[in-house]
């Protein structure tokens, strides 16, 4: 089964992280750094949190196809490590565009499979975190190691009510997301660049470029060495 691609909402883009909320429609969330601040004080307004769990973030067909994707996970999640093209036969069933010899690994924790492309030869790692609220795209023999978490999804913390948004997230060709990595909401990571382990990415990294870091910063430029035979 097929499941259209929400597309991204086209306002402001939430970038950052922030903790769970127990009363949110979505379970993790980030935050936007960027926006102006509000003359209202907070204490005098109060989270809508009614208003936020009546909003209609999916359609009824999305609903359904997280359902289903809830149900079928375990063939997925317990499926042996070697399982390579069971893993990725799953992920288009569900909507998921995934390239030729792509490596995810059963731990891997993918939120809304049809929001997810991956292009050949991408490699994802143990324990991995593709919270694809929005769309994910993970350009050809990019790395996402262990742990990693890219999160394409936010809300707009400057309403009371708190709607949810999904901005995409771009991981460019040979890029690396190193172990236990963030990658915030509406960020590029471009080709041939690397997010060093446990970093904080809430701004595009270009490419070639190293970052390291909460958050992260520019500590180098990736360069390639001939190998000797």
């Amino acid at each position: 089964m097929r499941i259209p691609t929400t597309d991204p909402k086209s306002g402001a883009l939430g970038r950052g992280h922030d903790e769970a909320r127990e009363h949110s429609s979505e379970g993790i969330g980030a935050v936007n750094l960027d926006r102006p601040a509000e003359s209202t004080h907070p204490a005098a307004t109060k989270i809508d949190v009614a208003a936020n769990r009546r909003m209609r973030n999916w359609s009824r067909r999305e609903l359904f196809g997280r359902v289903l994707w809830g149900i079928a996970h375990p063939f997925f999640a317990w499926s042996p490590r070697l399982l390579w093209g069971w893993r990725r036969f799953m992920l288009r069933l569900f909507g998921a565009k995934i390239g030729r010899a792509a490596h995810i690994y059963p731990s891997v924790k993918i939120a809304v499979p049809w929001n997810l492309t991956v292009e050949d030869e991408v490699a994802i790692g143990d324990g991995a975190i593709l919270y694809s609220l929005g769309p994910i795209a993970i350009g050809s023999r990019a790395t996402v190691s262990q742990f990693a978490h890219l999160c394409a999804g936010t809300h707009d913390y400057s309403r009371a009510d708190m709607p949810l948004e999904k901005p995409p997230i771009s991981v460019g060709e040979s890029a690396w997301i190193c172990a236990d990595a963030y990658v915030g909401p509406g960020v590029t990571v471009g080709n041939y660049a690397i997010v060093g382990a446990r970093a904080v990415v809430v701004r595009d990294v270009a490419s070639q470029t190293i970052v390291v870091g909460n958050p992260a910063r520019k500590v180098g430029m990736r360069q390639f060495t001939q190998r000797e035979e």
